[in-house]
C-alpha cells in the first residue's frame, strides 16, 4: 500500500469508538459512504438497507415510547400508588432525572452508532479485560427488557380492547384466557408487519407515530373540554396531592410509582437499535433520542396534569370492574360515545407502539446473535432473510418467547412483573456504559459529532444515581407486613433477578471460554504496526510490512481498544 493510499484511507476514517486497535482499519473504506465508513469502523459490515431517515427514527423511537397507551396502561402504578401527586410533581422530578439518561446514552449513540447500542458500548468501555462481562450483562438485561416490551404493550392493547366491550355491554366481564388469546392474536400481527422490508415498516411506523400524535393531541383538547362534573377541575390541593394507597411512607409510595413514569419513559433507546438502518447515524441517532425524550417529557406531563386535575374517585378507578384503570377514569369524568373514542385512539396507539416495540425487539436479537450472545441459538438469529432484508428469524424468537411469557396472565399479579423487568432493566442496561463512560474512560472518551460537552459528566453522574436509588424500590411491593400475600407480592426480583442470575452463572462456567464481546465481521488490517495476535492467525515475525496489506476475518484481539 502506498503512502497516498494509508493518507485517503486514514482521512476516510470516521472518530468512532471502536473495538480496532490504534491505526487498524477496515479495507476498501475509502469506497463507503460515510454511514458504512463509520459502520465498518465499528467492526460490522453493512447489511441493513439504510431507508430510515431522521423522522422515521424518531417515529419508531415515538412509537415505541407511545405516551398515550404507556400512560394508559401503568395507571396502576402511578395513580394508584401515590394518587395525583404522581401524575404532576412526581413526573416533573422524575423526568429530570431520565433526561439525563437520555442525554448521556445519546452521546453514546453518537460515538457507536450500531444496532448493538448499549451492548457494544459496555464492551469498549470496559476495556478488554472487563469488556466481555460487561457486555454480558449489560446485553442479556437490554434484551430481557426487548423480549418483555411487546407482549406488556400488546397485554395493555388487549385490555382496553376488553374493557371497551365491557363499556358497551356491562354483563360482559373478561376473563384471562380471553385476554391471552387477543394478546397472542395482536403479537402475531406484530411479527409479521416486523418480517416485512425495511422501507414498508419504515413507512408503517411514520404512519403510526403520526396517528399517535394526532391522538395525543386530541386527547390532550377533549378532556379538558368534555369533562363532566362541578366544578369541572380539580383544586391545586388536589392534583398536587398525595393519595398514598400504599403500607408506605408518602416519600417512598411517590418514588414506587416513578415505575409508571420509568416505564412510559423508556422508548427513547429505541433509535440506538435501528442505527444501522438510519441515514446520517452519528447525527440523526442521538437527535432522534433526544427529540422522543424531550418530547414524551412534556407531551406526557400535559396529559398526565389533566388527568390529575379531572379525575373525581381514584380508588373507584384503580378498583374497578373494568380491569383496566384508564377505560374506568374516561368513563368516570367523559360522556360515553367521547369516552369510548378517547379509547379507541388509545388501543390504535397501543398498536402501534406494541409494533415498534417488535422491529426494535429483533434488531436488538440480531445483534447480540451476530456476536454469538445465545450460544448454539446464534447462527439462526444472525441471519438477515434474503428477500426482505430484516431479522425475520429473530421476529419470531422473540414472539414464541413473548408468547410464553404472556402465560404469567394466569397467575393473578405475577403478568404485573413484565412492567417492572421493563423498568428495572431497562435502565442497568441504559445506565451500564453511561457509568464505565464516567468512571473508567473519563476524558478518553472518544465524542461523536454529537456531543454533551462539559455537561457530560455531571448529566452521567445523575443518571447513574437515579437509577442507584430507583433499583430496590421498584421491587417493592405495595403492601408489607401481615397484609402481604402471594397475590399482592412483587415479583420482580424474581423475573429478572433469576434468568440474570442464571446468565452471571453461565459466563462464569461456561461462556467466558468463548464469548470476547463484539465480534468483528468484516475485512481489515493494520496501517502502522504489526497484527495484533489472532486467533487463528500466526502473526509474521517478519517487519510489519508485510503485515500491513494482510486482509483477514478477525475474531478477539489481544490488545487495548481505542477509546
Amino acid at each position: 500500500m502506498t503512502a497516498h493510499e494509508v493518507q485517503r484511507q486514514e482521512s476516510h476514517t470516521p472518530a468512532v469508538t471502536t473495538v480496532f486497535a490504534e491505526d487498524d482499519i477496515p479495507d476498501h473504506i475509502v469506497e463507503m459512504s460515510e454511514d458504512e465508513a463509520a459502520l465498518a469502523a465499528l467492526g460490522y459490515k453493512q447489511e441493513f438497507k439504510r431507508e430510515f431517515s431522521a423522522w422515521t427514527t424518531f417515529a419508531v423511537s415515538f412509537a415505541v415510547m407511545g405516551l398515550l397507551p404507556s400512560i394508559a396502561t401503568t395507571m396502576w402504578y402511578g395513580l394508584g400508588y401515590a394518587g395525583p401527586a404522581a401524575n404532576t410533581w412526581g413526573w416533573l422530578l422524575s423526568v429530570c432525572f431520565i433526561l439525563c439518561v437520555a442525554f448521556s446514552m445519546a452521546e453514546l449513540a453518537s460515538s457507536m452508532p450500531t444496532s448493538g447500542g448499549l451492548y457494544y458500548a459496555a464492551a469498549v468501555l470496559a476495556g478488554p479485560k472487563y469488556g466481555p462481562f460487561a457486555a454480558w450483562i449489560t446485553g442479556w438485561s437490554n434484551w430481557f427488557v426487548q423480549v418483555t416490551a411487546a407482549p406488556s404493550v400488546d397485554y395493555g392493547c388487549a385490555a382496553m380492547i376488553l374493557a371497551a366491550a365491557s363499556i358497551v355491554n356491562p354483563d360482559y366481564i373478561p376473563t384471562s384466557y380471553q385476554t391471552f388469546l387477543l394478546t397472542v392474536f395482536i403479537m402475531l400481527t406484530h411479527a409479521c408487519i416486523s418480517s416485512m422490508p425495511t422501507l414498508w415498516i419504515a413507512n408503517f411506523n411514520s404512519v403510526g407515530t403520526t396517528i399517535n400524535l394526532l391522538c395525543l393531541l386530541i386527547v390532550i383538547i377533549i378532556i379538558p373540554s368534555t369533562a363532566m362534573g362541578e366544578p369541572k377541575f380539580n383544586s391545586n390541593s388536589f392534583a398536587w396531592g398525595i393519595q398514598n394507597s400504599t403500607d408506605w411512607p408518602d416519600g417512598i409510595a411517590v418514588l414506587m410509582s416513578f415505575l409508571s413514569i420509568i416505564w412510559t419513559m423508556s422508548g427513547y433507546d429505541a433509535s440506538f437499535h435501528i442505527s444501522e438502518e438510519c441515514s446520517n447515524a452519528s447525527i440523526a441517532t442521538p437527535r432522534s433520542i433526544v427529540m422522543t425524550a424531550t418530547s414524551g417529557s412534556i407531551l406526557g406531563f400535559v396529559l398526565n396534569t389533566l388527568i390529575a386535575y379531572t379525575v373525581r374517585d381514584v380508588p373507584a378507578i384503580v378498583n374497578s370492574d373494568l380491569g383496566q384503570p384508564f377505560a374506568a377514569y374516561v368513563v368516570q369524568v367523559l360522556p360515553q360515545k367521547i369516552a369510548l373514542a378517547v379509547l379507541a385512539m388509545t388501543i390504535v396507539c397501543a398498536y402501534s407502539m406494541g409494533q415498534g416495540c417488535m422491529v426494535a425487539a429483533s434488531r436488538v436479537c440480531f445483534a447480540y446473535a451476530r456476536d454469538d450472545c445465545f450460544g448454539i441459538f446464534s447462527r439462526p438469529l444472525k441471519r438477515v432473510n434474503r428477500y426482505t432484508l430484516t431479522p425475520v428469524n429473530a421476529v419470531w424468537f422473540n414472539t414464541s418467547i413473548g408468547i410464553a411469557l404472556l402465560l404469567l396472565i394466569f397467575g393473578g399479579a405475577a403478568i404485573d412483573a413484565i412492567f417492572s423487568i421493563g423498568a428495572i432493566g431497562a435502565y442497568i442496561a441504559f445506565t451500564t456504559p453511561i457509568f464505565l463512560k464516567i468512571v473508567f474512560v473519563g476524558n478518553k472518551f472518544r465524542r461523536g459529532p454529537w456531543h454533551l460537552g462539559a455537561f457530560s459528566l455531571p448529566s452521567g453522574i445523575a443518571a447513574c444515581s437515579f437509577v442507584l436509588v430507583m433499583m430496590p424500590i421498584l421491587c417493592f411491593p405495595s403492601l408489607r407486613g401481615k397484609d402481604l400475600t402471594l397475590d399482592q407480592m412483587n415479583w420482580t426480583s424474581l423475573v429478572y433477578g433469576t434468568p440474570m442470575l442464571c446468565v452471571v452463572i453461565w459466563f462464569f462456567v461456561d461462556a467466558h471460554k468463548w464469548f470476547k464481546g463484539p465480534k468483528i465481521n468484516i475485512e481489515h488490517h493494520m496501517l502502522h504496526h504489526q497484527l495484533p495476535a489472532v486467533e487463528g492467525v500466526a502473526v509474521p515475525s517478519g517487519s510489519a510490512g508485510s503485515a500491513k496489506d494482510s486482509d483477514i476475518e478477525r475474531g478477539s484481539v489481544a490488545k487495548e481498544t481505542s477509546i
